[in-house]
């Protein structure tokens, strides 16, 4: 893949407001004919969630931000040692971009201050189309990435929905050099918690970061999606976005 949108005669954008500027290109879901799901709200700041709609990118990225600012004021120690990484770049720039994009990508979420303090990298993951604008994506899905050995750093994929997005979560982890290791996750009972359990996977993960220091990290089965607590949230949190 060239260092260029698909289709498009202009250079990839580097931030994740460029990229959510070109929202035809961004992986949020599209609006569906099923009576049991609806159509995702016009309001792209990500603060309105619908009883039955699909996350878009925008409401995975207003959690992570609620996420990260808790994390940095009650663990500041492990909010420096963790990525929560934006879903529009884990998708076009970290798992579709060309290897200079890619490369570039991840210098900039694991370094700072020239630093690289990133042991633990949590990743939407889209089944987005790389070439059609109408592929917006049907499924979220959770790659965390483990660097604590910077030398041997392992993958973990949490799937809600049997191994839909087994193909691109590998995809992505071998571009990161990080071999898959054997994980789970409680399997959702509808067609639209998908990126539910992505914002309370990570949670319940960061969880354990907190309480275990990394131990127990591989299996969320005991993880139970709370749709209302996340709608709440995206609601009241008043930061970027």
């Amino acid at each position: 893949m060239s260092d260029l949108f698909p289709g498009a005669g202009y250079p990839m954008p580097f931030t994740p407001q460029q990229l959510r500027d070109h929202a035809h290109f961004a992986p949020a879901f599209p609006s569906t004919s099923s009576d049991a799901l609806e159509a995702p709200s016009p309001d792209r700041s990500g603060r309105v969630l619908r009883a039955r709609e699909w996350l878009g990118d925008q409401h995975i990225q207003r959690d992570y931000e609620l996420l990260m600012q808790d994390l940095q004021q009650n663990n500041p120690d492990l909010a420096a040692r963790t990525r929560l990484v934006d879903p529009l770049i884990a998708h076009y720039q970290l798992r579709l971009g060309s290897a200079s994009v890619m490369l570039a990508a991840f210098q900039r979420i694991v370094n700072v201050d020239g630093n690289d303090t990133a042991d633990f990298l949590f990743m939407p993951v889209s089944d987005a189309s790389a070439s059609d604008p109408a592929r917006r994506g049907t499924h979220w899905s959770l790659l965390l990435v483990d660097r604590r050995n910077r030398q041997s750093p392992v993958a973990y994929h949490y799937d809600s929905r049997w191994g839909g997005n087994d193909r691109h979560a590998a995809m992505l982890a071998a571009r990161l050099s990080a071999p898959l290791q054997p994980a789970s996750i409680r399997q959702q009972e509808n067609d639209f918690d998908c990126g539910v359990f992505v914002v309370d996977g990570t949670r319940a993960l960061v969880a354990r970061l907190v309480q275990t220091n990394g131990q127990h990290i591989a299996h969320l089965d005991d993880v139970v999606p709370d749709r209302r607590a996340l709608q709440i949230r995206l609601r009241n949190y008043h930061g970027p976005g």
